[in-house]
């Protein structure tokens, strides 16, 4: 890899072409498969950018999923190699695209030092060797796909008959991938999909060939060790490599938050640090039983990267994370949403965010999957869902239905979000004769939910001029709560320059820890859930507080050790972690105290 960090999925629509705009850097980064209406408009949308002629995929094609999704992966492909081919052959002069390349890498690369030894090379014949093996060696940045595996409905004929369970939205998505062009890897999130991962195994490309290599490989983005080794087992008894585990922060992340029970993120990076080769030993030695099960020989295993992401902000955190860690990479994702160079954001969202503070960020009940979702006070979405309320007509139509999963007044599944939804689980509401208090907080948990389908997609619609004109222009953002400290726009190559410490885009800003944040993130997720249960607290809500509140607690302690392995920042830095670690702690005790026991 060029660059030692990554952009991470954002949304739908967000990164859906983030590829064309930094691979040929050498930055990698993540494109969504979950929408393959918004793929199928966003591959015509770049084939007639290249004065290319588009043959749409209709939806009634058999497979019509995964060829669209096939497609577009494969026009991604295409089009990055044509640009960094096109790179490639530049001249080494200020202002082309190749100087550029080389710029925007850390300083600590071989291909940066012997960029620099070429630059200082005064013999003609030996500077253009140098420059010939530069090019050489260059490598452009991963497409990478990520599949949210449980968002996977079951689909139907048009006689109203369900489809095998090969053509449910994830195994269709993967196909797609698994079809394409690509040599890159699947990002696979949101909890073990044993379907899906046991789909894995159809593919080829997923088992090394007779070089050892891995033509498309696995990542997993885990919240903790445990899961992480529980998943790695599973794939590895059906021969199947995982090639790298990307830790995202339980709750400092942006879309879904996963919280975890009570475990920090300096702490599971610890335990991933510490039984890192341990891991890797047990997962070969299963792996290699079930390659020789199907006839294929491998003797040593393969390349195991771990990289974390999740509320990374300063070059100095993320140096110290790769450093102390031993990690491969970090992820940076929701301040690449401030980059129009790199992201899809349209510019009333664009204007909204670099106008906010950390309030305007919070884990709400938006989405329709019934999971925690960081969602955006100032959102066109949320002026738009609020304006729905208020004229008695709360929910959004529903076209795409891809989060459907709700049974409760239907028999074929509908999406919570929607206005059918909402007007059923309202009247039913209704009829319950419940206390004013009681009655309004139902009814705000009903109406909270966002569509997402049409909501992530809408900014790249309007930013590249593609909204149809009876389409709503509300648009979804879920960004974690660390983009509240950056607060302009900023070029790719401040961004990245930011990021390698060579420019501090947060000068004067005040900005806790990334471990400190983390932290508070939680005591409020801690608060709420007791509110939510203090009414039926029972013996096993309890137990599992209790057992959330000593996690914090033994975090906390794990933080206070690690201060004096801190050696990047300053003294001031370190006194005032200390302060807010011994203030969150006396916090937790007193919430617990007062919220559970008894007066």
């Amino acid at each position: 890899m060029s660059h030692t960090f990554h952009i991470p999925v954002l949304g739908l629509g967000f990164t859906i072409d983030t590829p064309l705009k930094v691979a040929r850097y050498g930055i990698s980064s993540v494109v969504s498969i979950v929408d393959d209406i918004l793929i199928e408009r966003m591959r015509k949308f770049h084939t007639e950018q290249e004065g290319e002629a588009f043959t749409p995929i209709t939806p009634t094609e058999p497979d019509s999923r995964a060829k669209r999704i096939t497609a577009y992966l494969n026009l991604l492909n295409r089009q990055v190699n044509q640009q960094f081919d096109d790179l490639k052959q530049q001249a080494f002069v200020e202002g082309t695209d190749i100087t550029r390349y080389f710029d925007l890498l850390p300083d600590s690369s071989t291909l940066k030092i012997r960029y620099q030894q070429m630059l200082a090379e005064t013999d003609s014949v030996l500077r253009g060797e140098l420059e010939r093996k530069l090019r050489e060696d260059m490598v452009k940045g991963e497409i990478d796909v990520n599949i949210m595996s449980k968002v996977d409905k079951m689909n139907y004929a048009a006689n109203g008959e369900p489809l095998s369970d090969e053509n449910t939205d994830a195994l269709a998505g993967l196909r797609g991938f698994a079809h394409s062009d690509l040599s890159s890897s699947v990002v696979m999130s949101a909890g073990m999909n044993p379907r899906l991962y046991s789909y894995l195994e159809s593919f080829d490309d997923f088992f090394p060939d007779s070089s050892g290599k891995l033509n498309k490989k696995i990542i997993l983005k885990v919240s903790d060790f445990r899961s992480a080794f529980i998943q790695a087992k599973f794939l590895a008894k059906k021969g199947l490599w995982v090639s790298e585990f990307r830790i995202e922060s339980g709750l400092n992340c942006g879309g879904h938050a996963f919280a975890t029970e009570g475990y920090l993120l300096g702490p599971i990076l610890e335990e991933f640090k510490t039984k890192r080769q341990e891991m890797i030993a047990d997962i070969f030695a299963i792996y290699q039983s079930a390659l020789q099960a199907k006839g294929k020989g491998i003797n040593e295993a393969p390349k195991m990267r771990i990289t974390v992401q999740g509320g990374i902000g300063t070059a100095e955190e993320n140096s110290f994370l790769l450093n102390y860690y031993q990690l491969d990479a970090t992820g940076w994702g929701s301040p690449f949403l401030l980059v129009p160079e790199a992201t899809n954001v349209d510019e009333e969202t664009l204007e909204n965010l670099t106008h906010s503070d950390s309030s305007d960020f919070y884990i709400s009940g938006a989405s329709p999957l019934g999971i925690p979702f960081n969602n955006y006070r100032k959102s066109t979405a949320e002026k738009q869902r609020i304006e729905r309320i208020e004229k008695g007509r709360p929910g959004s139509p529903c076209k795409k239905k891809f989060l459907v999963s709700n049974t409760e007044f239907t028999e074929e599944a509908i999406c919570t979000a929607s206005r059918e939804y909402q007007n059923l689980k309202l009247k039913q509401l209704d009829t319950l004769n419940l206390p004013q208090d009681e009655y309004k907080s139902r009814f705000d948990a009903i109406t909270e939910k966002l569509c997402l389908c049409e909501g992530l997609c809408a900014s790249a619609y309007i930013k590249n001029d593609i909204l149809n004109r009876k389409e709503s222009r509300a648009v979804a953002i879920c960004p974690g709560p660390n983009v509240a400290y950056f607060s302009r726009v900023f070029s790719l190559d401040e961004m990245v320059k930011h990021i390698y410490g060579k420019l501090n885009l947060l000068q004067g800003v005040s900005r806790p820890s990334i471990f400190v944040n983390e932290l508070k993130l939680y005591v409020e997720y801690l608060k709420k859930d007791i509110l939510q249960h203090i009414k039926t607290l029972d013996a096993k809500k309890l137990k599992q507080l209790e057992k959330f509140k000593e996690q914090l607690l033994l975090g906390i302690e794990y933080y206070k050790k690690l201060i004096g392995h801190i050696n990047n920042q300053t003294e001031q830095y370190l006194n005032r972690l200390l302060e807010e670690l011994l203030e969150i702690e006396a916090q937790i005790k007193q919430v617990l105290i007062h919220a559970i026991v008894p007066a």
